[in-house]
């Protein structure tokens, strides 16, 4: 069952969702730069929303797609840990994860765009 948090604005999760979005790393701008408001293929993203446990760095409902973009603490033995367990919860809710380094998206975002688009058009 899908879960994430739009209509309750006063979680914990939600207010630390809405402080991430404040706290935008480099690829994450750039990113959302070319994704938001629809200006990508006309679909719709959300950024860092609650899905379940979890705060997904962007959000596609429709496709049912989630993009993360990993700084250089998502190399660390511990962290991968965390990030595979995440992405297995994610699966398991029915998303496919997109993973990008904070610099390859910022270095590359028409590859990063392109990528996207594929697992788009995938259904």
């Amino acid at each position: 069952m899908l879960r994430y948090s739009v209509t309750n604005r006063h979680t914990p999760k939600t207010k630390f969702a809405k402080t991430l979005r404040k706290r935008q790393t480099p690829g994450e701008k750039a990113l959302w730069k070319a994704i938001r408001a629809k200006r990508f293929h006309g679909i719709k993203f959300r950024r860092q929303v609650p899905v379940g446990p979890y705060i997904a760095d962007f959000l596609c409902v429709s496709k049912k797609i989630i993009i993360e973009i990993d700084g250089d603490s998502h190399c660390f033995a511990n962290a991968k840990i965390h990030d595979r367990k995440r992405e297995d919860y994610l699966r398991s809710e029915g998303f496919e994860v997109l993973r990008f380094g904070n610099g390859q998206t910022v270095e590359s975002l028409e590859n990063v765009l392109s990528q996207i688009y594929n697992a788009i058009c995938k259904d």
